[in-house]
């Protein structure tokens, strides 16, 4: 049979193919972005007293009613808005889910979608494989900052949809006041939609998360997109949640109820008790935080440029003075003769823009990130 691919210029992801490299070559793994210590035993110990308890059955689908109601009493202390937990909130199957289903929902054959590069990876093939055209706009050197005036000669009749990425991967920048300001000033006068990727709302350092959320008018039109696997370093639960308007919830909602229709039940539970105390929250900063410190101190000695990280725990390291490989090159040589896996940001281009930049993640135990950052300063 004759198969014409969807996506003929997609392979697999640069996470798998880098994480499979660090296991072949016995690497010190800091491409891929999941933790290495363990979660909270406490949250351990819910999910199995949850599963003791008999909640192994579907949940509804648009998640649990104390999840839900947890989630709204969250966001309420954060950013000031108490989102209806009934017409509002969708717990779904981690971050990307909620991503595709978004866009599966809201995005008709032939709109554009503004996306800013580097973008992470998933963004683009959701939108085409949902008849969309993205359009690639660049992150602004040395910084990765967003030109709002390029933004608006970007847009279009066309124009559905802008995705916004704050805090940001892959480079650590945070979307101040004023972006927020400026993003809702533009998707009001052009009618526009936004989808906000916060996953990583919780990790932020010197400043504090601007949520579109905090914002009336923005808020009115946005979906904002969360996830408990980056906020509770358990990301192979695969469990996030949506806050949209209602009238954006609806449709995403029954797109969700056909990609995975519910999602984990005890885990569910589990995260809704977790949530009511904040404690379990509010310091996740501080430990990322303390890690990025360790990382970047113990990278001080080294030929590497170390690149301002606000937000996430991915730090950027430019070999711009060791080396004139490409930024992939540069990665497998890394993996393979220093022992240390790193993601190349070129992957995150359209355009494949190559600036010798290289991510690593520094969500690991301290004895992990001084063991790479020893062999990256003998580089």
């Amino acid at each position: 049979m004759q198969l014409q691919s969807k996506l003929p210029d997609v392979g697999t992801t640069i996470f798998a193919v880098m994480s499979k490299m660090a296991t072949e070559h016995n690497a010190i793994n800091l491409s891929q972005g999941f933790p290495d210590f363990p979660i909270s035993d406490t949250l351990i110990q819910l999910v199995n007293k949850h599963m003791e308890a008999g909640k192994n059955q579907y949940a509804p689908m648009p998640g649990v009613p104390e999840l839900r109601s947890a989630i709204s009493k969250v966001i309420e202390d954060k950013y000031g808005y108490l989102p209806n937990p009934e017409t509002e909130i969708t717990v779904t199957a981690g971050a990307t889910e909620a991503i595709y289903a978004t866009l599966a929902a809201l995005v008709n054959e032939g709109d554009e979608v503004i996306l800013f590069d580097p973008a992470y990876d998933c963004y683009d093939p959701s939108i085409r494989l949902n008849g969309g055209v993205p359009v690639h706009l660049t992150l602004e050197q040395p910084d990765f900052s967003i030109n709002w005036n390029k933004v608006e000669d970007a847009i279009t009749d066309r124009t559905k949809v802008i995705m916004v990425n704050t805090p940001h991967n892959p480079s650590g920048a945070v979307l101040n006041h004023q972006d927020l300001k400026a993003l809702e000033e533009l998707a009001v006068k052009h009618d526009l939609i936004v989808i906000s990727d916060e996953v990583y709302e919780h990790i932020i350092f010197g400043h504090s998360h601007e949520s579109a959320l905090k914002y009336e008018s923005l808020r009115a039109r946005t979906v904002a997109i969360y996830s408990f696997g980056k906020t509770f370093h358990a990301t192979g639960w695969k469990s996030g949640y949506i806050i949209a308007p209602d009238y954006l919830t609806k449709e995403i909602r029954k797109v969700h109820q056909f990609l995975v229709f519910s999602v984990n039940t005890p885990v569910q539970y589990a995260l809704a008790e977790f949530l009511t105390d904040p404690e379990n929250y509010i310091h996740i900063s501080d430990m990322y935080e303390q890690k990025r410190n360790i990382f970047q101190g113990a990278l001080k000695d080294s030929r590497f440029e170390v690149i301002p990280c606000h937000g996430t725990y991915f730090q950027l390291l430019s070999y711009k003075g060791i080396s004139d490989l490409d930024d992939m090159s540069m990665a497998e040589k890394l993996t393979k003769e220093h022992k240390v896996a790193s993601i190349p940001i070129s992957v995150f281009y359209k355009n494949k823009q190559d600036d010798k930049l290289l991510r690593f993640c520094f969500a690991k135990n301290e004895e992990t990130l001084l063991k790479a950052a020893d062999i990256l300063c003998k580089i």
